[in-house]
């Protein structure tokens, strides 16, 4: 190991030392990877990068703290000179136990494929996570050594010794051994040179053209650890729904640490708020809050709603209890146990209800199921049911960067599906049974909403999947 490693110092400081005149043609393969990463990384977070080179990345990232360490000390000299406003220590993968945390994001681009030891590299980090911290690696696809090998002979690419030339599921396998789990994967760069605009943000999302990228991507966390027990907020938007506020009361189940029910009434043509306002003195031992809401849709009440609850997690619960309020502790086990961490409830995989779903609706929620689970990267069987929860953390941040999507959404559905998928967050699906209205009838529009539905893919497609 240390022959390798002092092999591999002096080969990269002698890089660094070319890199000061020679260009070579890389310039157009790195200006990509710095798009992919800042999609994947917002702003203003915490972000270590191991194998920072000269640092060019980490700086495009704009991190709220940035720290990269590189074995190469004439590389991380040069990123000194270049990014003082970062940190930058010259430091072996194998060993950061000089490297103080948490990070909320730490990369590894192009560096797996030339460590001594990947595995204990990737144990090295798990001191330095929380349990929201994310793992992004990009290495090389085996298809491209001998394109590489002939771009170095002809100098048109930077000199490399021998690579590991990992797979995805090598890389897969080694973050579960060193207690990571992986979350989603893709492929990345089809064209690592001028003109490739088209193919590497549309050609290289599609079969068979991304077998062929040069880059994978495998985005990871901390293998999951239970929480401790935290307060829930389920937040009830209401709208015509006066005949099922006293089952709601009834209904809706104590869990962790404390649970309120928080309504948000939207313009109801029957007496709603007036069947909350009623029930909620004969309810004391259940924390309620009640709120009209200012604006239209089912969106802008649940906003409201998650604004003005104070749980540590925040439930949506439809007020036609479709989705039966017992199911709900279901849902809590599942985010406090670290087994996901936005929990999407899911229609469409027990039998319904005779009236639960229309024939046409359930057939377009499946096929509307498939476009999204490909274009998210992770499995999501039933976009629309109402019960989603999340942590409120991650509802801030959401929040806070929802420029990215802007006002999108009326449902509220995409608007947090998206949000945490942007966040590399685990989605995990949730199956219920879906009941028969009791009361009331459905605010759902067939066509209407199903071109919405359609509205939604294309929407998903410009700003999450062909970026």
């Amino acid at each position: 190991m240390e022959t390798y490693q002092n092999t591999r110092q002096s080969h990269w400081d002698s890089v660094a030392r070319k890199r000061d005149t020679w260009r070579g043609m890389g310039s157009w393969y790195h200006r990509r990877l710095i798009e992919i990463y800042q999609f994947l990384v917002s702003p203003n977070q915490r972000v270590l990068e191991i194998g920072c080179g000269t640092g060019s990345l980490l700086a495009r990232l704009k991190p709220s703290r940035g720290v990269g360490i590189d074995f190469s000390a004439d590389m991380i000299e040069r990123a000194k000179l270049r990014h003082p406003e970062l940190e930058y220590h010259q430091m072996d993968a194998h060993d950061l136990s000089g490297i103080d945390g948490p990070f909320d994001v730490i990369i590894l681009s192009d560096t797996v494929n030339d460590l001594w030891d990947v595995q204990r590299a990737l144990e090295q980090t798990k001191r330095l996570c929380t349990p929201h911290t994310r793992l992004i690696l990009n290495f090389y696809n085996h298809l491209w050594q001998i394109p590489l090998t002939i771009a170095q002979t002809l100098n048109l690419a930077a000199p490399m010794l021998h690579q590991n030339w990992l797979t995805p599921e090598d890389v897969n396998n080694m973050l579960h051994l060193a207690g990571f789990e992986s979350i989603r994967s893709s492929q990345e760069i089809l064209w690592p040179l001028p003109l490739g605009g088209f193919a590497n943000r549309y050609l290289v999302k599609l079969w068979p053209f991304h077998n062929l990228a040069l880059s994978n991507f495998v985005i990871a966390r901390p293998a999951p650890q239970p929480a401790r027990a935290a307060s829930v907020s389920v937040v009830i938007a209401a709208r015509n729904e006066a005949g099922n506020i006293k089952s709601i009361f009834e209904r809706v189940p104590t869990m962790g640490s404390g649970t309120e029910i928080v309504f948000v009434e939207g313009h109801s043509r029957d007496n709603t708020y007036e069947a909350i306002e009623g029930e909620m003195p004969l309810h004391p031992s259940t924390p309620s809050l009640l709120f009209r809401q200012p604006g239209i849709g089912k969106a802008d009440a649940i906003r409201l709603g998650f604004e003005k609850s104070t749980g540590d997690i925040l439930m949506i619960l439809d007020a036609d209890l479709t989705v039966p309020p017992e199911d709900l502790p279901r849902f809590y086990d599942a985010i406090v146990s670290g087994k996901g961490e936005f929990i999407n409830g899911v229609r469409l995989v027990y039998p319904m209800e005779k009236e639960a779903m229309r024939t046409l609706n359930f057939i377009g929620n499946k096929l509307f199921s498939m476009a999204f689970s490909w274009l998210l990267g992770q499995p999501i069987k039933d976009t629309l049911c109402g019960t989603k929860v999340m942590w409120r953390e991650d509802y801030d941040k959401i929040s806070a960067n929802r420029s990215y999507f802007g006002d999108f959404d009326p449902f509220g559905d995409f608007d947090l599906i998206f949000g945490a998928a942007k966040l590399n967050r685990r989605i995990v699906d949730l199956p219920i049974r879906y009941r028969e209205r009791t009361y009331g009838t459905t605010n759902i529009s067939r066509w209407k909403h199903g071109v919405l539905l359609l509205r939604m893919v294309a929407f998903a497609a410009r700003r999450i999947k062909f970026i």
